[in-house]
C-alpha cells in the first residue's frame, strides 16, 4: 500500500510576491475581547479589595505616631513630627509587654501541640484502614462545626474542677483543642496526596512506624504544616472569647484582654495614641509571620492539585 506523498512546495522566484494568508478570524478577536474585559473587571475588584485591606492598616499606623490633639483634629493627615512616645507609653505603662510574653507563651505552646497531635492523627487516618476510621475522622469535622459560644459555660466547669483556670498551660490545652478539628481535616486531606511507595520503602528497609512518620512522611508535609501554623497562628494569636472566660488574672491576660483593657480606659485617661501604638504592636507578629511564610502557604493550599 503506498501512502499519499503530498507535493513538494514550489520555491518562489525572487522578486516574486508571495501571497500571505491571513489568519485573522472573527471568533478569536470575541474571544480576545471578552478575556479582556474580564482581566480589566477583575484587577479592579483586586484593586479596590486591596485598597479596602490596606487602607486601615496604614491609617493605623500613621494614627499611632499622632499625639491625642491630632487624631480628633486632623484624622487622615500625616503626623507633624514621629511621637514614639506613644509607643514606650503603650509597652510599659499599658502593661502591653507583659500581655505581649503571655501571648507568646500560649501561642507557642498551643501551636507546637496542635501540629504534632494534629499531623500525628491526619496521618492515621489519612494511611491506615481500621474500624471506625471514618467515624473518628467525621466526630474531628463535626468539632469544626461547634459553635464554641455554646461550650463556654462546661468548659469553665471542666477546666475549674482540673485546676487549671486562670494558668498559662491551662490555656495552652483548651486552645489545642479548639485548633485541633481543622487541623486534622486540612492534614488528612494533605497526607492522602503523598507517594506511598516512599512509605513502603521504609518499611522494607526496617524503620518503624514512628520513624517513617517523623523522619520520612513529617519533612515531606512541611508545606502542609506551615499552611495549617500559619491559619492556626491567626486563630489563636487573635483569639479573645476563650481568655476572656478562662483567663481572669490581670497578670496572666494576653493581647487581646489588653487591648480590651486599654480601650476601656479611654473614657478616664483619653490616651487614643497609646491605643493605637498597641494596636499596631498587635498587628507587627501577624503581618511578619504571613509575609515571611506566604510562599509555604501558596504551596501548602495547592499541594495535590495536580495529583
Amino acid at each position: 500500500m503506498k501512502t499519499t506523498e503530498s507535493p513538494a512546495p514550489v520555491p518562489a522566484q525572487s522578486g516574486a510576491p508571495v501571497a500571505k494568508t491571513d489568519t485573522r478570524g472573527g471568533p478569536p478577536r470575541k474571544e480576545k475581547k471578552e478575556g479582556g474585559v474580564l482581566n480589566v473587571f477583575s484587577h479592579g475588584m483586586l484593586i479596590v479589595w486591596a485598597f479596602m485591606v490596606v487602607m486601615p492598616l496604614l491609617w493605623a499606623v500613621m494614627t499611632s505616631f499622632k499625639d491625642d490633639s491630632a487624631i480628633f483634629n486632623s484624622p487622615w493627615a500625616l503626623p507633624d513630627k514621629l511621637h514614639f512616645d506613644n509607643w514606650s507609653r503603650a509597652w510599659t505603662d499599658a502593661n502591653m509587654s507583659d500581655y505581649f510574653l503571655n501571648t507568646i507563651l500560649v501561642v507557642a505552646g498551643s501551636l507546637i501541640g496542635t501540629l504534632v497531635l494534629g499531623s500525628m492523627a491526619a496521618y492515621v487516618l489519612a494511611r491506615f484502614d481500621f474500624p471506625g476510621n471514618r467515624f473518628i475522622y467525621f466526630l474531628f469535622i463535626g468539632g469544626m462545626s461547634f459553635p464554641i459560644m455554646l461550650a463556654l459555660v462546661p468548659l469553665f466547669y471542666v477546666v475549674n474542677n482540673m485546676g487549671l483556670l486562670n494558668t498559662i498551660h491551662g490555656l495552652i490545652l483548651v486552645y489545642i483543642a479548639y485548633s485541633l478539628p481543622f487541623t486534622v481535616f486540612f492534614l488528612t486531606a494533605f497526607f492522602r496526596t503523598l507517594p506511598t511507595s516512599v512509605a513502603e520503602a521504609a518499611f522494607v528497609d526496617g524503620a518503624s512506624h514512628s520513624r517513617t512518620f517523623f523522619q520520612i512522611m513529617l519533612p515531606m508535609a512541611k508545606p502542609g504544616l506551615i499552611s495549617v501554623g500559619i491559619f492556626n497562628f491567626l486563630g489563636q494569636w487573635n483569639q479573645y472569647m476563650l481568655p476572656t472566660v478562662l483567663n481572669t488574672d490581670p497578670d496572666k491576660r494576653v493581647l487581646t484582654q489588653g487591648l480590651v483593657q486599654l480601650a476601656a480606659s479611654q473614657g478616664y485617661k483619653g490616651d487614643w495614641s497609646g491605643l493605637f501604638a498597641g494596636l499596631v504592636m498587635a498587628m507587627i507578629p501577624v503581618l511578619v509571620a504571613y509575609i515571611i511564610f506566604q510562599r509555604q502557604v501558596v504551596a501548602g493550599l495547592t499541594a495535590g492539585a495536580l495529583k
